[in-house]
């Protein structure tokens, strides 16, 4: 089996570590810079319960080395992926599968989605179908990650906490392509769960993202100041609320309650959101695959989005600003 990473930072490191030490893959991994220079000179390093082990592989600069794969893993963010377009396309053929890691509402989301909706590309994720029509979602496995990971230096990766990585066809099959793929993630530690309705997991991850995420950005607040606050808790309220009709409006099941989902991210403690992190650090922003693309799905579906709509002005400004954003 030949499987790619395309896009080695924090979960994409840490997965392609996970699988190299585990050995029973041809991996090869896609970096940039000075990761790459100290993966090629001292292996991917990943801390995991304290212990560091060095993981031995292949990695390039340019994916066109590589050949056709059996598996490629997008582990970048989700406007890192219509630039990379071109890179990406010779590590494709006709049943190479491609696993798309990112947060927020998937480019792919209504493959496969049924209703009168099947087959609407999403301007917020995919201007103009550019990822539609090279990737081909016919090749997607959907995945939505957990894991907690950062690069604390170049070439090393810490795991925090979190192992699951659930995988799921845009179908709902469990297609063999997918189930292999998660017993290869199974020999390495991780777990890798074949879901009938992966959009519905996509949802309870996003339906926090798409609040907590730009809230913080806007507020410098960690999650449990986001919640401990009344106004703030309640601003976050409003949008998963209306993020919620909008996903049952396209068949989604919420399994928990809107409060329960609040209380949970509370619990995470003084944690900084990526969006705030990636504002404090001066990089570009997931703010249309988390928020732009919930309000695009509220005018296809005729749901009001009137706080999310709101906040979403209120962050693209802010992200503008710091050179963080720019429209697609």
């Amino acid at each position: 089996m030949r499987v790619t990473v395309f896009g080695a930072g924090a979960i994409g490191g840490y997965l392609a570590a996970k699988l190299a030490i585990a050995g029973s893959v041809d991996l090869s991994i896609v970096a940039r810079g000075a990761h790459l220079e100290a993966i090629k000179a001292d292996g991917l390093r990943l801390i995991e319960g304290g212990k560091e082990t060095v993981a031995r592989v292949r990695a390039v600069s340019r994916a066109e080395e590589l050949g056709v794969q059996d598996y490629v893993v997008l582990a970048m963010k989700a406007h890192s992926l219509a630039p990379a377009l071109g890179e990406i396309a010779p590590l494709l053929g006709e049943g190479t599968a491609v696993v798309t890691m990112q947060n927020g509402v998937p480019w792919w989301y209504f493959h496969k989605a049924g209703g009168a909706l099947e087959g609407t590309r999403l301007d917020a994720v995919d201007p103009g179908g550019a990822i539609w029509q090279c990737i081909g979602p016919e090749r997607v496995i959907g995945s939505v990650v957990y894991p907690a990971v950062e690069v604390d230096a170049p070439g090393l990766i810490r795991h925090v906490e979190g192992t699951r990585f659930s995988l799921g066809e845009p179908s709902g099959e469990k297609s063999e392509r997918a189930t292999a793929l998660a017993r290869e993630m199974v020999k390495a530690g991780l777990q890798a769960p074949v879901r009938e309705d992966v959009r519905s997991e996509i949802w309870v991850k996003l339906w926090g993202n798409l609040s907590f995420n730009p809230i913080s950005a806007l507020t410098g607040s960690t999650l449990a100041a986001i919640v401990a606050d009344e106004a703030t808790r309640a601003v976050a309220r409003a949008m998963m609320l209306e993020a919620q009709a909008i996903g049952e409006s396209l068949g989604v099941r919420f399994l928990i309650p809107v409060d329960r989902r609040i209380k949970g991210a509370g619990d995470v403690g003084e944690h900084k959101t990526s969006m705030l992190q990636d504002l404090e650090r001066g990089r570009p922003m997931e703010i249309d695959a988390l928020v732009g693309a919930v309000r695009e799905l509220g005018r296809l579906t005729g749901q009001p989005t009137p706080t999310i709509d709101t906040v979403l002005a209120l962050v693209r400004r802010l992200a503008t600003e710091r050179g963080c954003y720019s429209p697609s």
